[in-house]
C-alpha cells in the first residue's frame, strides 16, 4: 500500500474504532442489561422507534461472551484465541498479498470491528452489544457498531466480486 493510503486507512480505522468505543462505553454506564428488563419495548433500552411497518428498534445493552449469535461462548479462551489468528492471518494478507486494492477498505473495516469487539474483552470481560430490531415480531440479533463494519466490509468485497464478474462475464460476450 502507498504510504499515504496506509495513513488514511489508519486514520478512518481510528475514528471508526472511536465511535464504537463511545458507543459501548456510554452503553455500559447508562442502560440496564436486556437480562434483567421488561419483555416489552423498548426492553429496559432506550426506545428509538415502534412498528414502523411492523418493526421495532431500541438501543440496549447486552453482553455476549461468544461470537456472532452468541456461538461458541462456552469456549471464550478459544474463541478469543480463533479471532487473534484471524486477524493476524487478514493483517498478513492485506499487508503482504493482497495485490486487489479495492479491497483494502472493506478489509479495514473488517479488522477494525474484530479489533473493536476483541479489545471489549479486555475491557468488559465481553462484547457489549446494543442495537436491537424487533422484525415483525422476531427479536434479531443484538449488535453493536463493530458487528457493523464487519458485515459492510464483508458486504463489499462480495458487491465487488459480483461486478468484477459482471464485468468480466460482459467483456467475453463482446468478444464472441
Amino acid at each position: 500500500m502507498q504510504k499515504t493510503r496506509v495513513w488514511i486507512f489508519i486514520f478512518l480505522a481510528i475514528v471508526f474504532g472511536v465511535i464504537d468505543a463511545a458507543f459501548k462505553y456510554w452503553v455500559d454506564q447508562h442502560l440496564m442489561h436486556i437480562r434483567y428488563a421488561t419483555p416489552f419495548y423498548p426492553y429496559g433500552g432506550i426506545g428509538v422507534f415502534q412498528n414502523v411497518f411492523g418493526i421495532d428498534f431500541a438501543i440496549n445493552k447486552a453482553n455476549n461472551t461468544g461470537g456472532a449469535w452468541s456461538l461458541f461462548s462456552a469456549f471464550p479462551k478459544t474463541l478469543f484465541m480463533v479471532r487473534i489468528a484471524i486477524i493476524l492471518s487478514l493483517l498478513g494478507y492485506v499487508f503482504f498479498f493482497n495485490k486487489d486494492r479495492k479491497r483494502d477498505f472493506p478489509f479495514m473495516l473488517i479488522i477494525t470491528g474484530a479489533l473493536a469487539n476483541i479489545g471489549d474483552t479486555f475491557i468488559y470481560g465481553s462484547v457489549v452489544d446494543m442495537f436491537h430490531f424487533v422484525l415483525w415480531g422476531y427479536s434479531f440479533p443484538i449488535f453493536n457498531v463493530a458487528d457493523m463494519l464487519i458485515f459492510f466490509g464483508v458486504a463489499t468485497m462480495i458487491f465487488q466480486e459480483l461486478i468484477r464478474k459482471i464485468g468480466s462475464h460482459a467483456a467475453q460476450s463482446s468478444k464472441s
